[in-house]
């Protein structure tokens, strides 16, 4: 199942504020930025700065590369 697009719209990293792109394959929220993502579970984001996952060189370039095209939840 797929996240709301009126939630989505107003989600921001909740460390920088800034946006993010849902990757709904992946069932993250992904912050370029900080290289870190955000897991969605059972279609609840977890938007807890400890529970985020720190991508290393190789995730954070393979996540990189999959949100060309996907509009980020809001512009900034």
């Amino acid at each position: 199942m797929s996240l709301d697009t009126a939630l989505l719209a107003i989600l921001a990293c909740p460390q920088d504020k800034g946006p993010l792109y849902y990757l709904e394959s992946e069932q993250v929220l992904f912050n370029p930025r900080l290289r870190r993502t955000y897991q969605v579970r059972d279609d609840i984001p977890v938007m807890l700065i400890e529970e985020a996952t720190a991508l290393d060189d190789e995730e954070f370039d393979r996540l990189s590369a999959s949100v060309a095209g996907i509009a980020p939840t809001f512009e900034a």
